[in-house]
């Protein structure tokens, strides 16, 4: 299949997707370049985690086509879509550790998944990937031990043990304080360069998100309604992206959800 973007590891062409009655995204284009971090923002229910379910074969478009590395993820059977996601890495919403095991086996564990490689390989790898995000002293502790912003870099570790192509994070910066907040940004910048990675990170954080991006997707009903660099972004002029940017009240997306006026509902004029 022929590349629109020769540079893209990820396209989505004219993607159409909902639930149900619901659309979210319509006839929505994209490229991911291969080795940088694309930012992927929008407010809230605009289709962002959705298009990572996408990527990793999750849901299938219902219309137009997902590519990964120019192979059509929709039309992939389960050895394929298996053999694809082992070239990704995927970081959760709040880390999504399993408590029952520790930092260590956390991270060994898609190794011995997906893996053959002998325990000493296996544990060499474990405290490399566990040294890369500073936490090589923490490999014995349990999840419950470890803070939010360590559970955070423990599931970063988990998600290159097997040096993807491909990393995905899920609001990466939800829930954590500002040191660890800034911390894990630079992290990601860091791993993305020394790795040679691409990134997608979905995120609401402005300001740390444009710090480490090189592209910026802001998405709207279902479609991009800017893209570019940070200071392109910055300078749209859409009123929508500038309510996102800005975290302006008032703007295009509106307080009250959509619905019967007050009179319909209370069967009352109400006076000006």
């Amino acid at each position: 299949m022929t590349a629109l973007h020769p540079d893209a590891l990820v396209e989505l062409r004219d993607v159409t997707f909902g639930y149900g009655e619901r659309p979210v995204l319509r006839d929505l284009s994209l490229a991911v370049p291969r080795g940088k971090v694309t930012a992927l923002m929008g407010a809230s229910g605009g289709g962002k985690t959705t298009v990572l379910r996408l990527i990793g074969g999750q849901y299938r478009a219902q219309r137009g086509e997902v590519l990964f590395d120019g192979k059509d993820v929709g039309g992939m059977n389960e050895p394929q879509l298996y053999a694809m996601r082992r070239r990704m890495g995927m970081l959760f919403q709040f880390g999504a550790l399993f408590t029952d095991l520790s930092v260590f086996e956390n991270v060994a564990f898609p190794l011995r998944e997906h893996t053959k490689l002998p325990e000493a390989l296996i544990r060499d790898i474990v405290l490399m990937k566990l040294s890369a995000v500073g936490l090589r002293g923490a490999r014995g502790l349990m999840p419950a031990q470890v803070s939010g912003g360590m559970a955070r870099r423990v599931a970063l570790a988990r998600a290159i043990a097997l040096d993807p192509e491909l990393v995905m994070y899920d609001e990466p910066f939800a829930g954590l304080d500002p040191i660890s907040l800034g911390t894990a940004a630079r992290l990601i910048r860091k791993l993305n360069d020394a790795l040679g990675i691409t990134s997608i990170v979905v995120s609401h954080d402005v300001q740390e998100t444009f710090m480490i991006a090189d592209q910026v997707v802001i998405l709207a009903d279902g479609q991009v309604a800017a893209q570019g660099t940070p200071d392109e972004v910055r300078a749209s002029g859409n009123p929508l992206v500038r309510q996102f940017i800005g975290a302006d009240a008032e703007g295009p997306v509106r307080f009250h959800y959509p619905g019967p006026t007050v009179e319909q509902d209370f069967g009352v004029e109400i006076a000006e």
